[in-house]
């Protein structure tokens, strides 16, 4: 058995990203400046995206999707109950309504034709979610959101480097929203992009620092003018220079945090394809993963014990885990103010109560695999039926 606990996912920082953060905190300028430019520009070439924003979240990034493009009061947005709070905290934020629908059971993505059945005549947009990093089915989301004239903003916090049929998760919908969060496959230890067409990613960024027509570096900086005017009244959700040092760094070396994550699941796949008691993510063929998240689905009726007792069993084997995720639709507010019931959404409910989140990421070496596997599949044996 393991000794040392093996954490669920940490980032992965080197020296280059501690030798650039210092580089910037011995200039002369910390927050939104040359590097947070250059982080944008460099982002978006690498997706091949028309435009993109720096932010301190993925979640500032879905708010001022929905923001820019006149969703509020009065108007029904569409995701799925599988997800993190934050996608549909920014519904509610703008005075929208989310209609929830359920996720396909393999994918566990939005369900397109479900998706279709829910809209109504005050529905304006469709809020994608990438789920683990697997591309949701993005064809048919595209030809329902334009047959019926609806905005589409991605949710792609799990989807950095992830393709659809070929095409760059970033440069599809209407506006797309990634995370750099800690955990992510990139990270600015916090921090986001919204990507899009440079029109709405200009009115984004005015938004995005209190609807001020003008950043202090173009006030401050040689040839700038202190003068200013408030457009709108925006937010405060810029990134700054010292979160785009990290990025900068990171994107460097993201196809090679990529390629290890796949080796990771390759081993993972392997190990647990044979084994009765657990269901392998599903991967279609015709999409790139991003591989955010490894999730294992148990088969319920195979083992003694639930999910919880079998996280529990991994802990006591020091291996880290998480669940991902606890459906919006189960959260005391949403569950309140709506009225909804567990079953309301049966494939996302039924999967919530076996999945489990195992470790993925760069830094984990192939002992630190096989530690995961052994573990799995002692507790697998131990509880089986």
């Amino acid at each position: 058995m393991r000794t040392e606990f093996l954490q669920f996912s940490p980032p992965s920082i080197s020296r280059e990203e501690i030798d650039e953060v210092v580089d910037t905190l011995s200039s002369d300028w910390i927050t939104t400046g040359p590097k947070t430019k250059r982080f944008e520009q460099e982002f978006a070439a690498y997706l091949g995206a028309d435009a993109a924003l720096a932010l301190n979240s993925c979640t500032a990034g879905l708010h001022l999707a929905l923001a820019v493009l006149g969703i509020g009061s009065g108007d029904e947005v569409i995701t799925t109950p599988l997800t993190f709070c934050s996608t549909v905290n920014v519904i509610e934020h703008v005075g929208a309504r989310p209609l929830l629908v359920d996720v396909d059971a393999e994918t566990l993505n939005i369900s397109p034709s479900l998706v279709e059945k829910a809209i109504t005549p005050r529905t304006r947009a469709v809020m994608p979610v990438h789920y683990t990093g697997h591309p949701c089915e993005m064809d048919e989301i595209m030809n329902i959101a334009g047959e019926r004239r609806l905005f589409v903003v991605e949710d792609a916090a799990h989807a950095l480097s992830a393709q659809y049929k070929g095409k760059t998760i970033g440069t599809i919908g209407d506006l797309t929203a990634f995370s750099f969060y800690a955990t992510k496959n990139l990270t600015t230890a916090e921090g986001g992009m919204l990507t899009g067409e440079p029109g709405l990613i200009e009115q984004a960024r005015s938004l995005s620092l209190h609807g001020m027509n003008r950043d202090a570096w173009k006030r401050y900086d040689k040839g700038g003018s202190w003068y200013y005017e408030v457009e709108s009244p925006g937010f405060k959700y810029n990134m700054t220079d010292i979160q785009a040092s990290i990025g900068l760094q990171q994107l460097k070396k993201l196809n090679g945090f990529q390629q290890r994550r796949q080796e990771i699941v390759r081993k993972y796949n392997e190990a647990f394809a044979s084994c009765p008691c657990v269901q392998i993510p599903v991967q279609r063929p015709y999409v790139k993963h991003a591989w955010h998240l490894y999730t294992l689905r148990l088969n319920l009726n195979t083992l003694k014990i639930g999910r919880d007792r079998f996280i529990e069993e991994l802990k006591e084997r020091n291996i880290g885990t998480s669940v991902h995720f606890i459906p919006i639709h189960l959260h005391p507010y949403y569950r309140e103010k709506y009225g909804f019931q567990p079953e309301d959404f049966p494939v996302a409910y039924s999967n919530f109560l076996r999945l489990i989140s195992l470790p993925l990421y760069p830094r984990m070496s192939d002992h630190d695999a096989d530690d995961v596997i052994e573990a799995v599949l002692d507790v697998a044996e131990r509880y089986k039926r």
